[in-house]
């Protein structure tokens, strides 16, 4: 399972001098606490969740814990800004449903590599708050997954209760 951050806070030097530190809006943590609630009814059961250190990504996964109902978060570096899809690969656990929680161009070149062997294969939009669920029937190896959903924010919304 991959998921994008929610919609953070406008980049600013002066409030955040280090971009880690940008957080979500709090109308995109509103918006995206319906969407995890509305991702918990596509995905209810989820062993392990990575999430970026960045504050807008940790607050994401927060929010999935809290309204999903998935386990708490685990901090994972390779899904910090600016890392390659590769190092997601390699950070992944070997056995069970995992969930990622990070930022563009990465997630959506991981889902690429994941599905084509390789980071710039396929095009594939992931909004901010948006999901992709894969099937790594053979484990997280390059080329071996199969692509089961792509949903939006706003699907994910209308599905919560």
């Amino acid at each position: 399972m991959i998921v994008r951050h929610a919609i953070a806070e406008e980049r600013d030097g002066l409030r955040w001098p280090d971009d880690a530190e940008r957080p979500l809006t709090e109308a995109g943590a509103e918006r995206f606490a319906r969407a995890a609630r509305g991702l918990a009814r596509l995905v209810p059961d989820v062993d392990a969740m990575l999430s970026s250190p960045a504050a807008r990504a940790w607050q994401t996964a927060e929010l999935l814990e809290r309204d999903a109902g998935w386990p708490a978060p685990e901090p994972c570096d390779a899904l910090a800004v600016g890392r390659a899809a590769e190092a997601v690969l390699a950070a992944l656990p070997g056995r069970g449903f995992a969930a990622v929680v990070g930022h563009e161009p990465q997630l959506s070149e991981l889902a690429s590599l994941l599905l084509a062997g390789d980071s710039d294969a396929a095009a594939i939009e992931l909004k901010k708050g948006g999901a992709v669920l894969l099937a790594c029937k053979f484990g997280a190896l390059p080329g071996r997954a199969v692509l089961r959903w792509s949903a939006s924010p706003r699907l994910l919304r209308g599905l919560a209760r």
